[in-house]
């Protein structure tokens, strides 16, 4: 017989959210290169400290990030003429971060339990099927409404570049099996690389994909569509989604199509295809990349080999992306500055239009946990989850 555990957003997971506060605090006292005024950062959140951290290299390049939701707030990089570029999306203050109702964001975020969706918010573990709480319609997107870019981590920041970032996820959390311990630490190295990587264990068989879901946009100019900026995608094929997101399980080749980034290529050439049906119905790109770094026969990826690229032609800002993941998923903003959208006021008061941004979210495919022939996204009590992305800039 098989069983079914109804999701929940149990008094527990609220208790254990709340009970306790981060003690580390962070090192940014004074207004970042970035702008941000870390006083905007630091409350109390489920009972919890949130603050601003702040990363910063020998090469001049600076992060910043907050516990809450681990969000990456802002990168500041250098563009052709040295001048230091904002190139993500976000807030200034933790309160709109903070508040899905009047501002709902995954901007920046360190997203969990996991990334994109499941559909029919609900899945399988053997004989147990777990029933989550549905946040995007009949699906679960993100983790659930309460996910983890809604919660805040405990963070320690080890030195001047390095950021480490820990949640416990009660079992129960919107439905999911298991506690889940995670960490997910950011470093920032010499050669103007985000390192990312996520660890994970847990106390039953669960599932886990975690992803960085920061916009970028490398024009540093965030009034304005940002289509004039160039994707290349290392990939041989990718998943069509039907009309709500959720992946048809076919495998199709990006040759012939729109979406053969194999060869770079300008957003506003392919972003309003409408003959395209994949195109139409997103009303952009927002679909998983099945990369070719991965191997399906040994369930390895390459972190080597870059995985996907993107360019700005205005500035010469140039990000690489490597992860050990088998997907990644390409959004184009397709969301953002539609409906009451377009009047929310983001960082430094500027308003965004769509197709202002581009997220390369490193991920196991969507909706995985009812397609088995496609790599795991199980864990079990016995394994540690690891995931790896490296978000790399230059100037070209």
């Amino acid at each position: 017989m098989k069983t079914i555990v109804k999701g929940f957003v149990s008094m527990a997971a609220a208790i254990v959210l709340m009970a306790a506060c981060n003690e580390q605090k962070p090192a940014t006292v004074e207004p970042t290169l970035s702008g941000l005024d870390p006083e905007q950062f630091s409350d109390t959140i489920n009972g919890k400290v949130t603050a601003l951290y702040t990363l910063k290299n020998d090469s001049g390049m600076e992060v910043c990030i907050t516990n809450f939701g681990g969000r990456v707030v802002s990168i500041m990089v250098p563009d052709r003429n040295g001048k230091m570029t904002d190139v993500v999306l976000g807030y200034d203050n933790v309160k709109q971060y903070a508040d899905a109702v009047n501002s709902p964001s995954d901007y920046g975020a360190s997203i969990g339990r996991y990334a994109n969706r499941i559909a029919n918010h609900s899945f399988s573990v053997g004989d147990v099927t777990y029933e989550l709480v549905a946040n995007d319609g009949t699906n679960t997107l993100h983790g659930g409404p309460t996910g983890w870019q809604y919660q805040v981590y405990d963070a320690e920041q080890i030195d001047d570049r390095t950021l480490k970032l820990t949640i416990v996820s009660p079992d129960g959390d919107n439905g999911f099996p298991g506690e889940v311990t995670a960490i997910t630490t950011y470093t920032l190295t010499d050669d103007n690389t985000l390192d990312i990587t996520w660890e994970a264990t847990t106390t039953k068989e669960t599932v886990i994909n975690q992803t960085n879901h920061s916009y970028f946009n490398l024009n540093g100019d965030f009034s304005r569509e940002g289509t004039n900026m160039v994707l290349y995608v290392n990939a041989d094929n990718f998943t069509p989604s039907d009309l709500i997101y959720i992946p048809t399980g076919e495998i199709a080749p990006v040759e012939g199509t729109p979406f053969d980034f194999r060869t770079p290529c300008a957003l506003d050439e392919i972003i309003n295809d409408t003959t395209f049906d994949q195109i139409k119905n997103a009303g952009g790109v927002d679909h998983n990349f099945c990369l070719n770094t991965y191997d399906m026969d040994t369930y390895r990826g390459d972190d080597t080999q870059v995985a996907a690229s993107l360019y700005s032609p205005e500035t010469g800002i140039f990000l690489e992306v490597f992860t050990n993941e088998p997907g990644i998923q390409v959004y184009t903003g397709n969301f953002q500055g539609v409906g009451r959208d377009a009047n929310i006021l983001r960082k430094h008061g500027v308003k965004y239009p769509k197709h202002v941004s581009v997220c390369l979210e490193s991920q196991k495919y969507p909706d995985t946990p009812h397609h088995p022939e496609w790599p795991t996204a199980n864990l079990k009590p016995d394994e540690t989850y690891r995931s790896h992305c490296a978000y790399k800039f230059s100037v070209k």
